[in-house]
């Protein structure tokens, strides 16, 4: 669907460095249909954006505008609490006054503010200006369940429920789900500034006319059908890359693109040269900085597995306090022959490549949604955020990889690992679980298709916010 001839123009707020690059991908597609797009972002993360070189934008239904968080160039946002608060009271300021600059100046009509959970005062900055407003949920449907049903304790937690590890909770969509498969956004241990975002995240869903999920139906059919008494949730994704799902590469050239490290392109050349499905891929994301310890028994894991390992094994950002640590002596000179490390890969170019027989991952959303759109099976590892409850849908809803089990100590020892790696990629259910993660991939791409599920509800999206249709008539989910 193309927007008709009359201008429809959406403000996408990106305020943070974190989950960038799905708001991007939206912005793509919006613009795709015809939408024009002014992406609103914060000066900090453009200055840090530019020094990587990475970040373009050839696409002329997309223009950039920029507005302070607040704070000077040399504090550390890595300081969550102060961060989040100077960005919720200034930025929401300069925020407010871009917008009407937007307005009142440059003469642009404003149809829709779409924003993500990590700045859910944008809701009372698009309440104050009169504009109608969408929340573009960056994690799972069944995260965003959770969080919802707990906050506003529609399934009640037993206050002490992060000392009772094995109790069941009730979920709908999700069957056993155990404490240690919730958020660790919810827990108690929990940092008292990333509660209250959660919090003023579930909050903000409610001044919104629409949330918007990155994911599509026919992945989390049950969980998004539990939320329709609730509050709907409209599934607009997956967005990854248009390779991904069988278009040309080229369809991403007219777009942004964001990548915070340099890839090593040498992988691929690498992988080129392995035999089909033979090959582990090990990456935990751009956040998680693994210890001493986490490092030698993955180190170990694929040493012993004796197959051809890909591992990205990402430096601490630049000013983090985190240290990373150092792979085990000799362990290079030992797996030279079979295994590859590097700092920093093109993850879609590496799910796709036809010699990668699994992913080895912490279970981010966004590493979700790409190995599904892969249709490759995962070893799943999971710490903290979502990543618990992600791991919980890859092995028991998705039914396309397992999880790694740690001990007591909360450390996941190597033989785990590696029996992890065996059952995915040799063991009896190593086939069903291939088999499962194909029929997915195909989903995903027949969803974004013309008359697919996520395309249908990104249509009606647009009709809404050009004012030509009613969205009383549309409170859930298109399903076909």
């Amino acid at each position: 669907m193309a927007a008709d001839k009359e201008e429809i123009r959406v403000l996408l707020v990106v305020a943070l460095q974190a989950h960038m690059n799905p708001m991007l991908k939206f912005a793509r597609c919006l613009a795709s249909k015809g939408v024009f797009i002014t992406l609103a972002m914060t000066e900090t993360a453009r200055d840090t954006l530019l020094n990587f070189n990475t970040f373009t934008t050839q696409n002329p239904k997309i223009n950039l505008e920029f507005f302070s968080d607040g704070l000077t160039a040399e504090f550390n946002r890595e300081k969550g609490g102060e961060a989040l608060t100077t960005l919720q009271i200034s930025g929401s300021k300069n925020l407010s006054n871009l917008i009407r600059n937007l307005t009142f100046v440059k003469k642009l009509t404003i149809s829709c503010i779409i924003f993500n959970p990590f700045v859910p005062w944008v809701a009372d900055v698009a309440a104050e200006l009169g504009i109608p407003c969408a929340l573009l949920w960056n994690q799972s449907c069944a995260t965003f369940s959770i969080l919802y049903r707990y906050s506003k304790k529609i399934n009640p937690f037993d206050p002490n429920f992060e000392m009772n590890p094995s109790e069941i909770l009730g979920c709908p969509g999700i069957p056993n789900l155990e404490v240690n498969d919730l958020p660790s956004t919810i827990l108690p241990s929990t940092p008292f500034h990333f509660k209250k975002l959660i919090s003023d995240s579930v909050q903000s869903s409610e001044k919104v006319s629409w949330v918007l999920g990155n994911s599509f139906y026919e992945l989390e059919k049950d969980i998004i059908d539990s939320m329709d008494s609730l509050i709907p949730i409209r599934p607009i994704g997956p967005l990854v890359s248009s390779f991904i799902l069988g278009r040309t590469e080229e369809d991403d050239n007219n777009t942004l693109h964001i990548d915070m490290w340099e890839a090593e392109e040498s992988c691929i050349e690498w992988l080129n040269k392995q035999p089909i499905s033979s090959v582990i891929y090990a990456s935990f994301g751009r956040v998680t900085v693994l210890s001493q310890i986490q490092i030698d028994n993955i180190a170990m894991a694929l040493k012993t597995s004796k197959r051809p390992f890909l591992w990205v094994l990402k430096a601490p950002t630049e000013g983090s306090k985190m240290k990373l640590g150092e792979l085990p002596s000799g362990f290079l000179e030992e797996t030279r022959e079979r295994g590859m490390v590097v700092n920093w890969c093109s993850q879609e170019k590496v799910l796709m490549h036809k010699a990668v027989a699994c992913f080895m991952t912490h279970g981010g959303w966004s590493s979700t949604l790409e190995t599904v759109a892969s249709g490759v099976p995962v070893v799943v590892y999971p710490e903290w955020t979502d990543q618990p409850t992600n791991a919980k849908l890859l092995a028991d809803v998705f039914r396309v990889g397992v999880r790694i089990r740690v001990g007591e100590d909360g450390i996941a020892g190597s033989e785990e690992m590696g029996r992890c790696i065996e059952e995915v990629v040799d063991g009896p259910r190593a086939k069903e679980m291939k088999k499962r993660a194909l029929e997915l991939k195909e989903a995903a791409k027949k969803a974004v298709e013309d008359g697919g599920s996520s395309d249908l509800n990104i249509n009606q999206f647009i009709r809404e916010i050009s004012g030509k249709s009613c969205q009383d008539n549309f409170l859930g989910t298109v399903r076909i």
